[in-house]
């Protein structure tokens, strides 16, 4: 019997309280009032905040919600919520309906009870989230039929400092705003009222047996494995990217695709990435915070989904040795309100002098700012990928291809650029092939910072991460970078040589930035540090940029973030990886001593009986025992090395009381001493019968899904 065929553009949206369904239940003047805050950032009218509350409710208990929550996301990095029933009691017995917008508007969540890197004491409990109606509000359903209405919320503590990701957010958004609309009123625009970014976010994953998942405590306590020897087989064959999809998987991308749609998330692409196992799904462009909010629904989506299908969905940066890591492309860009995308170079960008002096706002931001761009996408998960040839450098650098990096030449070089490498023809040589107008450049895979015809590509970004953070940083360095140049070019008698002047200035100051070679090699690292580019090579490395004077002021400067907020950041860094990495510790040394010790020694009594048993029959055992004493000596190194982590584990924790110290030792120790334990646990594996092993194996993960 064959399925009901899905209707995309009836599903589409139908779980979200969207512009129609604002349009449909509010009262005109209240929907025109809303409109104003949502497109134009005009301060929410609170009066209308009762009716609006009561259609969102209606609306919500029409779809079978019992309950509300402040949707937010804490500086965790993933999303919480309190769930409220609409009810209210009567002097009958019975019950109401309600939901009022003082309900709609404000929450108190506890605000000691989830991380604020000291802003907060345990004391210290009330917090508030307020409604983000720039956000649409959501339903969340699940299989049993329970239903949720969701409200984006910003979650800030009683002494007004931000505890979490959206609301630096916005204020960068408003930041990038005042300066963009500065720049593009001296072109003389003055009819775009609006500039915002928008995002569109590549989400990588691996998809594995639910079966095998609940068989690994290390893919359950830490996201990835901590140990497993390579297969025959990895990735070497590139048979997997753009292989066809696997009927069971197709099956999970169908019903992952209807939950999105129904969320108003637009999923558009979708195809097996380079290692076994790896796929990912790309959504069309929205603005920031809604693309934001929505990665954070996909992510979570991905998971519940995967479950449904018995499988299990891996979203952690490198959860298998050996083979390619998820990342996230941060596909980031300008608009107006009106529709014009500010980083679209036309057809012939060497006379777009507006575009130019984006571009080059943006170099300009990028170089001077790449220790903040570096820290926005690092992570204890992240630091396994970035400079392991599969994923950008750690170094930043900017990739333009080859006509813009032509029109920048020609201005650095004489002065003015007179021409724009045009696309060239394709041609096949087949007679039946359609021929086409080519790119007028190339794509770089190994570009951490890329451009790609309209927008730029943040490839840096770690697949667990919110992208929130690298946004905010993004919005905020672009900001400064415009209103450098806004503050001199308003005050320029000749405005078109001024501008030009400028350009050309960036260009000079700013070339050192572009890298359009390979940025795998070897080569490109040495050159990088000729250039003084830096090589933040870890987390903990990074973090320290946060809190540079000449940052704090700038964050200061848009009101993105002050140096306490700044400051808390820093810590929750530090005490984040602390805390990952000790749990990864913790988890080897349990799945060492419980796992893998006793049954490499079962394996070795019964192989010592059976080399008696055949002793005792006159056979010849020398390739028996050696295979025993090459047990031996590799149980008694993994002994050794188990003993050394648990000695460096408990030096780290000894430090807590100075985060920062106490994340060093965990990188500079800890982590280096659980590469000692698992070299000797994976050769183990390898000499010892499968049937033996304690856990699936990566042969088992990879290649049966």
């Amino acid at each position: 019997m064959s399925e009901k065929v899905v209707d995309v553009t009836e599903i589409f949206g139908s779980n979200v309280f969207n512009d129609a369904a604002m349009r449909e239940r509010l009262p005109k003047a209240v929907y025109k009032e809303l409109k104003k805050t949502i497109e134009l950032g005009k301060e929410l009218n609170p009066a209308i905040a009762d009716t609006v509350a009561n259609a969102m409710k209606d609306w919500a208990v029409e779809h079978g919600a019992t309950h509300y929550t402040h949707w937010f996301q804490p500086m965790t990095g993933i999303t919480a919520e309190k769930h409220d029933a609409f009810i209210s009691p009567t002097a009958d017995g019975k019950v109401l309906l309600e939901f009022s917008g003082k309900e709609l508007i404000k929450g108190e969540p506890d605000a000691s009870s989830f991380p604020s890197g000291g802003l907060r004491a345990t004391n210290e409990a009330r917090g508030y989230t307020a409604w983000d109606c720039t956000s649409p509000a959501f339903i969340k359903e699940s299989p049993d039929g329970s239903t949720i209405l969701c409200i984006p919320t910003a979650f800030s503590s009683y002494t007004g400092e931000a505890l979490d990701k959206k609301i630096p957010l916005l204020r960068s958004m408003e930041a990038v705003n005042a300066q963009a609309l500065r720049i593009l009123r001296l072109f003389g625009n003055t009819t775009s009222k609006k500039v915002t970014t928008s995002v569109g976010p590549e989400q990588e994953y691996f998809l594995i047996d639910k079966a095998d998942y609940a068989k690994r405590k290390d893919l359950i306590f830490t996201g990835r494995t901590l140990f497993g020897a390579m297969p025959p087989k990895g990735q070497e064959l590139d048979d997997h990217y753009f292989g066809t999809v696997r009927e069971r998987v197709l099956s999970y991308m169908k019903d992952l695709n209807i939950e999105l749609w129904k969320l108003g998330i637009t999923a558009k692409t979708q195809h097996n990435e380079v290692a076994p196992a790896q796929h990912e799904l790309a959504p069309i462009y929205g603005t920031t915070n809604v693309g934001t909010d929505h990665n954070q629904l996909v992510m979570e989506t991905m998971k519940r989904v995967a479950d449904r299908h018995g499988l299990a969905c891996l979203l952690h940066e490198k959860p298998f040795a050996g083979v390619n890591g998820s990342g996230k492309h941060n596909n980031w860009s300008m608009g107006t309100d009106d529709g014009i995308n500010l980083l679209e170079p036309g057809k012939t960008p060497h006379e777009n002098v507006q575009f130019l002096l984006f571009l080059t706002a943006i170099l300009k931001a990028v170089d001077e700012h790449a220790d903040l761009l570096r820290l926005s996408a690092s992570s204890a998960g992240n630091d396994h990928r970035l400079g392991a040839n599969e994923a950008p450098p750690a170094i930043i650098s900017v990739y333009l291809g080859e006509q813009l990096d032509d029109v920048l030449k020609q201005l650095d070089t004489t002065g003015e650029a007179t021409s724009s490498i045009q696309g060239k023809t394709y041609e096949s040589g087949v007679t039946t092939l359609p021929s086409f107008m080519q790119d007028a450049t190339d794509r770089n895979r190994t570009s951490p910072f890329a451009f790609t015809g309209n927008k730029f590509e943040f490839r840096m970004v770690g697949s667990t991460q919110s992208i929130a953070t690298p946004n905010c940083i993004l919005n905020t360095i672009v900001a400064d970078s415009l209103c450098e140049l806004a503050d001199e070019l308003e005050k320029a008698d000749n405005f078109e040589m001024a501008v030009h002047d400028k350009i050309k200035e960036l260009v000079g100051k700013h070339k050192r930035i572009i890298f359009n070679g390979n940025g795998y090699s070897d080569e490109w690292v040495a050159e990088a540090e000729k250039r003084g580019l830096p090589n933040i090579k870890c987390l903990v490395d990074a973090v320290g940029a946060l809190v540079k004077d000449e940052n704090v002021a700038m964050f200061e400067k848009f009101g993105v973030l002050n140096r306490a907020e700044l400051e808390s950041r820093a810590e929750i860094y530090y005490e984040n990886y602390a805390k990952q990495i000790n749990i990864e510790a913790k988890t080897m040394l349990d799945m060492a001593k419980k796992q893998i010790a006793p049954a490499v020694m079962k394996y070795s009594a019964d192989m010592a009986k059976g080399v008696v048993d055949l002793k005792a029959s006159g056979v010849d055992t020398s390739v028996q025992e050696g295979i025993l004493k090459d047990i031996a000596t590799e149980l008694k190194a993994l002994t050794a090395a188990v003993d050394k982590l648990e000695a460096v584990d408990a030096k780290a924790l000894a430090l807590e009381d100075d985060m920062e110290k106490a994340a060093r030792c965990f990188h500079d120790e800890v982590f280096a001493v659980m590469g000692e334990v698992r070299e000797p646990a994976d050769k183990l594996e390898s000499l010892v019968d499968k049937e033996y092993w304690p856990f699936p194996q990566y042969e088992d993960m990879l290649f049966y899904v």
